[in-house]
């Protein structure tokens, strides 16, 4: 049974007829709506047509992580009274739930692409929703102008929607062919904010390594909230080595007086169930990443504890890979986290660092085109047509010299030809879903170690520390 009075207490039900109007209009819209307004699951529903009167057709949700993909196909489908897999389901790498039924399907950005390139046409979808696209991650990027292509090419009644906490829409808008620009409100509690810098200075973030000291530091700010403040705590933190430190800082429920919860991309499913369903009885410490920014929300969440920290995609020269970094986090994801301290009523966010220290912080994140390695993007640009990637509709145009080091890569691995163009080596590369040198380096092994062990060193290496 479908979930009435949930459905009509999401504030992005307000902006649905101009969204419609828009898509009626231009085939193309941006949405700005914050974080638990319901653009992630309530709009997918209507426009598929599974809350009203509206028309039947097949909508694919674009998630940046695994996590929310699950966690928004989840959503979904308690809001209709079914389970995943029959009208709502999922698919993300190595998993995939959908059925005959299925009418919206939740998949990664990565999946996406893959799917245009076995399927440009995308002949059964009615609608693409590119899902917090103000994280501007490559695959994101990319698979927006793969699709411009398709509307251009294909097919210009498939429709697009650019989504967003908070976003460049102008920039957005310009992207998809002037689309009108549709925001939605939502109700928000003042937030206090309270400046918790360590008392001695830390180290700066180095690679994936962060001071111990400021982790110590953190975990005291944790207990001072838990003292201070009434409520769920949610500690943001830049990954899963930290969150588990921290979390081993703290201690267990007796010794803190609540119950600690880690929510990351390894999580197990039952672990990010019970985050997301809410307190059962008790108060919780959730440590999280920047997933719980804005692809994820936390219900019964008072405070705020922000470390201040990130990890973005850089060129590891080293290893000829790309690989994350820490670094500190913009003004914009400071404002997306203290927002999740107001959702449901006043609340406060302790910031791990100075009143003058923000105003020297970065304003938004960098995107990941302009400081990544681009050997696996110039790949699928190869596969889609334009090695080059010189006609792609892109927010920013990819720099010529990490173009030139991708080429050199993919000439070398034997992806491309002389000329820029995939070989059937690079479409085989590409279809893996790996780093162009890892993909080399599973097809070639396999030959000579047999595929499951060059398959299991592989899967090691395209991991993030820790292993």
């Amino acid at each position: 049974m479908i979930h009435r009075d949930a459905l009509d207490r999401l504030p992005v039900r307000s902006a649905l007829p101009a969204l419609t109007r828009a898509l009626d209009a231009h085939g193309a819209a941006v949405l700005c709506a914050p974080p638990g307004t319901g653009k992630t699951t309530l709009v997918p529903l209507v426009l598929a047509g599974l809350t009203g009167d509206g028309p039947r057709q097949r909508v694919v949700v674009a998630e940046p992580r695994r996590i929310a993909a699950r966690a928004a196909a989840r959503r979904m489908a308690w809001l209709l009274g079914e389970d995943v897999g029959e009208r709502v389901g999922f698919t993300v790498r190595g998993e995939r739930r959908v059925g005959p039924r299925t009418v919206v399907e939740v998949v990664t950005t990565g999946v996406l692409l893959q799917r245009l390139q076995r399927d440009p046409e995308l002949a059964d979808v009615g609608t693409v929703v590119l899902d917090e696209c103000h994280e501007r991650h490559l695959d994101a990027d990319t698979a927006a102008a793969f699709l411009l292509d398709v509307r251009a090419a294909l097919r210009p009644e498939l429709r697009l929607v650019a989504a967003s906490a908070t976003t460049d829409a102008e920039g957005w808008a310009r992207l998809l062919g002037e689309a009108p620009v549709v925001t939605a409100e939502s109700v928000t509690h003042p937030v206090e904010i309270v400046w918790a810098p360590p008392e001695r200075p830390v180290r700066p973030p180095h690679g994936m390594r962060v001071d111990p000291a400021l982790l110590e530091h953190v975990a005291a700010v944790v207990r001072r909230a838990l003292r201070e403040r009434e409520g769920d705590v949610l500690c943001f933190l830049p990954g899963v080595g930290e969150i588990a430190r921290v979390a081993g800082r703290l201690g267990g429920r007796e010794a803190l007086g609540a119950e600690v919860l880690q929510v990351h991309g390894r999580a197990p499913a039952a672990v990010q169930d019970a985050v997301l369903a809410g307190s059962s009885g008790g108060r919780r410490v959730v440590l999280a990443t920047s997933v719980a920014e804005s692809s994820l929300t936390v219900p019964g969440v008072r405070v705020v504890v922000d470390a201040g920290l990130a990890r973005e995609p850089r060129t590891d020269h080293a290893r000829g890979l790309s690989a994350l970094t820490t670094v500190r986090a913009s003004r914009a994801a400071g404002r997306q986290r203290a927002g999740r301290a107001g959702r449901e009523a006043p609340g406060a966010v302790y910031r791990c660092w100075s009143e003058a220290d923000d105003v020297r912080l970065p304003g938004f994140p960098a995107a990941e085109i302009l400081v990544a390695d681009l050997t696996a993007f110039a790949l699928q640009a190869a596969c889609w047509g334009d090695p080059g990637a010189s006609g792609l509709a892109l927010l920013d145009p990819p720099p010529a010299g990490a173009m030139a080091a991708a080429r050199e890569v993919l000439e070398a691995t034997g992806a491309v030809a002389a000329d820029g163009r995939v070989t059937d080596r690079g479409r085989r590369m590409a279809r893996l879903g790996v780093h162009p040198r890892l993909a080399r380096a599973l097809l070639d092994g396999a030959a000579e170690a047999g595929a499951r062990r060059a398959a299991e060193v592989v899967a090691l290496l395209s991991e993030e520390p820790p292993r």
